[in-house]
């Protein structure tokens, strides 16, 4: 019999967590068609000889919102396998907004380019609801699968105007609040997988009119998120959510919402599980009380990165500032004139020492500048160095200072780097094979300047292979099969009947390129550079619905002209095949 295509040779992982063994894959119509150690013959042959065959992974935070409709390749995540994509987390989504109001949600928080936001949103809408969304990414060339949280700042924005919605004393009307729950009705019933809330107060708004503003989401009070969640409960969808970390009771009552108690549990997603270098052993609250609330018959997950959160900054913009007064004040301001004038004062200095010095309380950033060292700058000569460092060659200036007198002097050209967490290798080892994590926390598509973890599961395959703390069938299975089974997602397996969505590995080259800096112009954004991961030999071929889209480090033919990807619905419906025809141009 032959098959549209054959992959031969390979050790097969099929996403199960079930032993794997020399198989070759037959593919006929985009899905598995035969899985045998017998001899088999296709018009297509993919070698994977000495390698791993595997499904597609799923890479389940990302913010691609904006980019999917400019460039809906989405090469940087195609090109290290990942297949599967979920979009509108942490609140923002573009299902209802327009492109300014995009804008000023994702402008700042990710990093994202406001203008570039307000262009391409403006651009491509077409839609009005959910359904029609979904339909208006079907009809692009999409390179992997993607589905959607609905975004709790982007409907209570629609509802009630970015100003009310970002207001401390102002409260939807009853038929706000209605308008708001059948919004993310309607998005259920088309098979969005639920509904992301934020409730992290350093995240803060773009624009003019609103600016520096927390995400609206922050804004609802009991009685609003009660409501949105009831209908989550009763669908068995769930619930992505940023808590407040200046709050630590907020975690545990969002683990224990998930318990149930007289009512449906909450199947709830949490930001994020950690090794912080701000909070040691803050780690195991998270374990802890995942699986306290699990055992109570909860459902319950932390979202985790399974690699050194390593972060880049150009001067002074970087997101982890944010989280007190003296940062978040700089970054309010948008030219650099007016930033300089604030980082020369005197008395901004001070409150910005104090805030450094301020070593209580929960933080994301460990606040130590003689941990961060200095990567690029036109002064040779603090290249490599710490702002300690460079603080003590200056006369034991206080490290704050030395920081912001190397941005007055330099700007954006100052280029530095710090790990904020996940800096222990065995820390990361015992995260990852705790019940109540969730492998998966990418923000893709985010960040452009700070962070790239495009290959973050390749880089957790090759440290299960290096240290051994599990099987490379748990690891896949935690890459795949475990997070399509928890999002009720068509995705994640290799079985017979399955979408052949599929990546081939060569294990041999899960060497250290996988961490190393590179950079490359996102078209979309105006040729900006971004940081990526680039590792082309490890990732032989990459097939989405059985077609390739990847081969050797380079996208096929096919990427950016034919759709190749689908929305995955998550009420059981199956995905649309491609198309077999030219996708319409973006």
């Amino acid at each position: 019999m032959t098959f549209d295509k054959v992959i031969l040779g390979g050790r097969l992982f099929d996403g199960t967590g079930g032993p794997s063994a020399l198989r070759n894959i037959g593919i006929r119509d985009g899905r598995v068609a035969a899985i045998t150690a017998d001899a088999v013959e296709g018009t297509e042959t993919v070698d994977a000889s000495g390698c791993w065959v595997m499904p597609g992974m799923i890479d389940i935070h990302t913010h691609y919102d904006a980019e999917v409709l400019a460039a809906p390749g989405l090469t940087e995540s195609l090109r290290h396998g990942v297949t599967s994509i979920v979009m509108g987390s942490c609140s923002l989504s573009t299902v209802h907004v327009n492109g300014s109001e995009a804008a000023d949600l994702f402008g700042r928080v990710e990093a994202i380019p406001h203008e570039h936001v307000v262009r391409i949103v403006g651009e491509h809408k077409t839609w009005n609801n959910a359904e029609e969304y979904i339909e208006a990414l079907e009809a692009r060339p999409l390179g992997p699968n993607v589905t959607a949280f609905i975004g709790h700042s982007d409907i209570r924005v629609a509802v009630m105007g970015l100003d009310r919605a970002t207001r401390k004393d102002v409260r939807p009307t009853k038929a706000e609040q209605a308008r708001m729950e059948q919004m993310l009705t309607d998005a259920l019933d088309t098979g969005f997988i639920g509904l992301s809330s934020q409730q992290l107060l350093f995240d803060k708004l773009d624009g003019d009119v609103c600016r520096s503003r927390t995400l609206p989401s922050t804004y609802a009070r009991a009685k609003e998120l009660r409501r949105l969640k009831s209908i989550l409960r009763r669908r068995d969808r769930t619930l992505q959510s940023g808590p407040d970390i200046s709050h630590p009771h907020n975690i545990v009552s969002q683990a224990f919402q998930s318990v149930g108690i007289g009512r449906p549990r909450l199947k709830t997603s949490l930001l994020a599980a950690a090794d912080m270098k701000s909070t040691p052993g803050g780690m195991w609250f998270t374990v802890a009380l995942a699986a306290i609330a699990n055992r109570l018959g909860g459902d319950f997950r932390f979202q985790h990165l399974p690699v050194p959160f390593e972060v880049y900054a150009d001067g002074i913009d970087l997101v982890i500032f944010e989280e007190f007064g003296s940062g978040a004040a700089a970054l309010h301001l948008k030219t650099e004139m007016e930033r300089n004038k604030l980082l020369a004062d005197e008395g901004y200095r001070r409150r910005f020492r104090k805030d450094y010095d301020n070593k209580f309380g929960p933080r994301a950033w460990h606040r130590d500048f003689f941990d961060a060292e200095i990567v690029a700058c036109p002064d040779p000569s603090v290249i490599g160095k710490s702002f300690g460092d460079v603080g003590v060659e200056r006369g034991r200036l206080h490290p704050v200072d030395a920081f912001l007198d190397l941005v007055l002097e330099h700007g954006s050209q100052l280029r530095w780097r710090t790990t904020i967490s996940n800096h222990r290798p065995k820390a990361l080892r015992q995260l990852a094979v705790s019940s109540g994590i969730q492998v998966g926390f990418s923000d893709a598509g985010a960040h452009l300047r700070n962070m790239a973890f495009y290959n973050s599961g390749l880089r957790l395959l090759r440290h299960v292979r290096d240290a051994g703390f599990m099987s490379v069938e748990d690891a896949v299975y935690r890459l795949t099969g475990e997070l399509a089974d928890w999002y009720h997602l068509d995705a994640g397996h290799l079985r017979m009947g399955d979408w052949a969505d599929v990546v081939v590995i060569d294990p041999q080259h899960l060497d250290a390129g996988l961490d190393e800096y590179h950079e490359a112009p996102v078209e979309a954004f105006g040729g900006m550079q971004r940081m990526v991961n680039r590792n082309d030999r490890t990732v032989k071929t990459v097939l989405v619905a059985g077609h390739t889209v990847f081969a050797e480090g380079t996208p096929t033919e096919l990427v950016g002209r034919r759709r190749t990807g689908s929305f995955m619905r998550a009420d059981g419906r199956p995905r649309n095949a491609p198309l077999r025809r030219e996708s319409v141009a973006v």
